[in-house]
């Protein structure tokens, strides 16, 4: 190549979308093919407009921008795309978002799902919880049948902040009493037969806080099983529901063949387990993480980089 022809090509570089730029890097470093770029995880439609929550059926296309499809509200006059007005809005590199759900999916650790999708690693923790944030309001409103109710507990953590009132712990650490203390979180699950799953965490343990929670979820004519806290007893008594204690230390673990907490223990077990490559969860962000724990048992192996950027932007696609 002539020189003068070498500068206007050099000159032209700067026209090169960063995908036409990582396939020039590919060539020049000898490969025979450049890998194809990874396809864009399809975004759900609207299912109304964002600002007057007119039904989909007022809504028309309105052109296309920044790759993403446009909607007019018949009723209202605005326009919006499918991020407006979720936790999506405004992030960019869009093209890493599938990726970025199969970290999600992988439960890989920050720093992974950085390299992975090739952005810094404090984008990578503030697509972490953009993309969990309306996940973790999505959780079971009605429980019927056998339903089991068990507490469990979290240490708390200031993970992340620069002052703490205490001295700090590393990699999770331990508690510094033995036993529950102000220093354990309680998350109430609740799960029924049926697999429906709602877990809350809670200011406190006590009868107040797991009415509030209970009240709302548990059908009138369902059977509560829990073991023989004092708290499930006083919600029993205030909603009359029917209530089946069981002292798992002095009584069979199931009684008459149907009644028991297994189903919740175990959820309790998977959830502690899977939590633990976290070496701690920040207590302030621990609701995002039960939200993400709740999608992969609600979808298990059918989870898809789809469904995860349907949780993402609040429209559940399976439920």
């Amino acid at each position: 190549m002539r020189h003068m022809a070498f500068v206007e090509f050099l000159g032209q570089l700067k026209q090169l979308t960063p995908e036409q730029r990582k396939r020039l890097v590919w060539h020049l470093m000898g490969r025979e093919s450049a890998p194809a770029p990874r396809a864009t995880a399809p975004l759900p439609a609207p299912t109304g407009c964002p600002y007057c929550s007119a039904a989909v059926e007022r809504l028309g296309s309105w052109g296309q921008s920044h790759g993403l499809k446009r909607y007019r509200c018949r009723d209202c006059g605005r326009t919006f795309n499918a991020l407006t007005g979720t936790a999506l809005a405004h992030l960019r590199k869009r093209e890493q978002w599938a990726r970025y759900a199969d970290a999600l999916i992988e439960g890989v650790s920050l720093r992974e799902a950085a390299r992975r999708c090739q952005v810094d690693k404090n984008t990578a923790f503030r697509w972490r919880h953009r993309f969990l944030r309306d996940a973790a309001g999505h959780r079971a409103e009605h429980e019927a049948g056998i339903v089991e109710a068990d507490e469990t507990f979290f240490l708390e953590s200031f993970k992340g902040q620069r002052r703490l009132p205490r001295p700090a712990r590393h990699r999770g650490g331990v508690a510094g009493k033995r036993r529950l203390s102000a220093e354990q979180i309680p998350v109430l699950v609740v799960r029924d037969r049926s697999g429906q799953t709602a877990d809350f965490k809670l200011e406190k343990l006590d009868a107040a806080h797991v009415m509030a929670a209970l009240r709302p979820l548990v059908d009138q004519e369902a059977i509560l099983c829990s073991d023989s806290a004092g708290v499930y007893a006083a919600f029993a008594r205030a909603t009359r529901i029917a209530h089946r204690p069981l002292n798992i230390q002095h009584c069979p673990r199931v009684v008459d063949g149907v009644f028991h907490i297994q189903n919740v223990n175990a959820y309790d077990s998977r959830l502690k387990g899977w939590m633990r490559r976290f070496h701690g969860v920040a207590t302030k962000y621990l609701e995002n993480y039960l939200g993400w724990r709740r999608m992969l048992e609600r979808y298990k192996t059918t989870v898809t980089p789809a469904l995860c950027l349907a949780e993402a932007t609040g429209r559940h696609l399976n439920s």
